[in-house]
């Protein structure tokens, strides 16, 4: 594109900015709790697939469409509102939180241009946030396909490291498809067996009124879970795992299987070479993945800072010219004092916390966070004086 070609567009773009900051002949108003802002149909018509639908089924009154929005941020609104009147949008510098907010506001309102560049943005930008956030960012990428950026992101990763997701405590509110996608990857980097545990576990969750009890389940019971895990069930890889696997994780739950499988999968058991109807899935192929070995862990989690403030402190005490990915860290931090357990007082300090530590402290009433590394001991001035 030209220069000149390029100067008419901003020139363009700044004649729409006019246009939304003068509200100049509105004949719309979107409410977001108890702000208002008077818009032009003409534009929002043209630009956004959600307010074309809003705008043909809504009544006029008094020549004007009244649009009221839930679940909006009026600050996540006023960025896309610019967007859709001037085609530009700056994220440098926003919080990553109110960024992925930003796009499933985009999706929302189907501004498809604006989710691709979104995600593209935080993958390249963003990836340590995006592993911080990791269960909510996977179970949101399978909500909609708009999302398939984030969702190769996530599956690449879970595949080497499905932990992330399978022992996070927000593993049983994930999506259905995600769940799914997952267990259809043939590089799929954990045993079998545990695959077997958390589809059981999700399952579980997924279906009401289970008894905590297994022996109290009724046939009903197992029907309901079977209907539950109905795309699951087909996708383990049953032929693959050790009779004794078998029999200690699956035999229990035999009834959600089907009377064919789970006859195969015994006659299987007692004989490898036996000719069987159902379909044996391949293996998953182990691959030689460098696992991370720069981990944070934590006798007890701070309350105070995160994954990223240790990765932060990490390449400050390395002096490394910048921060760390969160999958990098290579201290191992544990908390010796947390002042909401262990109390606040100078004897405490001294008997948890002498030697060489790292003290992190968060100012009463702000969200100033201080810190101070010492790399020799603690002593007191008269200590000091002594010497």
């Amino acid at each position: 594109m030209s220069q000149i070609s390029t100067k008419l567009l901003v020139r363009f773009s700044n004649d729409f900015a006019q246009l939304l900051e003068s509200e100049y002949d509105y004949n719309v108003i979107v409410k977001i709790g108890q702000q208002s802002f008077k818009l032009h149909s003409l534009v929002l018509y043209q630009r956004s697939s959600f307010f074309r639908q809003e705008l043909t089924t809504t009544t006029k009154k008094n020549n004007i469409i009244k649009i009221t929005l839930t679940d909006t941020s009026v600050e996540a609104f006023k960025i896309l509102i610019k967007y859709i009147y001037t085609g530009t949008i700056l994220l440098e510098g926003d919080k990553e939180s109110a960024i992925f907010d930003l796009l499933v506001l985009s999706n929302k309102f189907g501004l498809a241009e604006l989710v691709e560049y979104i995600q593209s943005y935080l993958i390249d930008n963003k990836a340590p946030w995006l592993k911080l956030k990791f269960a909510k960012v996977y179970s949101t990428s399978f909500q909609d396909n708009n999302f398939k950026a984030l969702q190769f992101f996530c599956t690449d990763i879970l595949a080497k490291h499905p932990n992330i997701i399978l022992a996070s405590d927000e593993f049983t509110s994930i999506q259905e498809n995600a769940l799914i996608n997952l267990l259809k990857r043939d590089d799929l980097q954990i045993e079998e067996s545990e695959i077997w545990d958390k589809v059981i576990q999700w399952g579980k969750e997924q279906t009401p009124d289970l008894p905590s009890d297994l022996n109290q389940w009724t046939e009903k019971n197992f029907l309901d879970l079977k209907t539950t895990l109905d795309q699951c069930i087909p996708l383990i890889r049953y032929f693959q795992m050790s009779g004794k696997d078998i029999v200690a994780k699956v035999k229990p739950y035999r009834q959600i299987l089907g009377l064919n499988l789970w006859d195969d999968i015994s006659t299987k058991i007692m004989d490898p070479d036996a000719s069987i109807s159902s379909t044996i899935l391949p293996a998953r192929k182990k691959i030689p993945v460098q696992l991370p070995v720069r981990e944070v862990h934590f006798i007890n989690s701070s309350s105070v800072i995160n994954d990223e403030h240790f990765a932060e402190i990490s390449s400050w005490i390395d002096r490394h010219p910048s921060k760390y990915d969160i999958t990098e860290i290579p201290y191992k931090f544990n908390l010796l004092l947390r002042g909401s357990r262990d109390g606040f007082t100078f004897e405490t300090f001294h008997r948890l916390c002498d030697n060489i530590t790292l003290v992190v402290i968060k100012v009463n009433g702000t969200n100033e966070i201080l810190g101070a590394y010492n790399p020799l001991v603690w002593t007191s001035m008269i200590q000091l004086n002594g010497l």
